[in-house]
């Protein structure tokens, strides 16, 4: 018999295995990351009351200018293994200013800290990128 693999359906598992032990609250919500494609998006939860504090993506109006500006910045050089691709990957460089972008949003709406759901994901590449962005911006985590 020949089994397919669905790998949708596998990030799913995954997620809700991670999500058994993850969980926002009102003082540290959930910093939840989807990837598509081609786009990112994240959201800051509060698992609680079960609200959208803060949103951002690739798509949003403010996005463009953010990307710009670090598309020609280099990375530092404390930066993971896992972000290696910065400065050479257009979407890694997408990630981390959706990472950036979420930041700006949370700490006007007053979050500082938060919990990390990778989403099933591995912490690699643009994942990890928007967590090096989120982190650059000013979130703990």
């Amino acid at each position: 018999m020949i089994k397919k693999h669905y790998a949708n359906q596998a990030r799913l598992r995954r997620h809700r295995r991670v999500r058994k032990k993850v969980a926002g609250t009102s003082t540290r919500p959930r910093l939840s990351v989807f990837r598509s494609g081609a786009q990112m998006y994240a959201q800051i939860i509060d698992d609680l009351r079960g609200h959208t504090l803060v949103a951002a993506s690739s798509r949003d109006a403010d996005f463009a200018a953010l990307a710009k500006a670090l598309s020609g910045k280099p990375a530092p050089e404390d930066a993971p293994d896992a972000v290696k691709g910065i400065l050479t990957n257009t979407r890694v460089v997408q990630a981390r200013a959706v990472g950036q972008l979420i930041a700006q949003r949370a700490k006007a709406a007053g979050v500082t800290q938060v919990v990390f759901d990778r989403g099933g994901y591995i912490y690699h590449g643009r994942v990890a990128a928007l967590a090096y962005g989120a982190r650059e911006g000013g979130l703990d985590f």
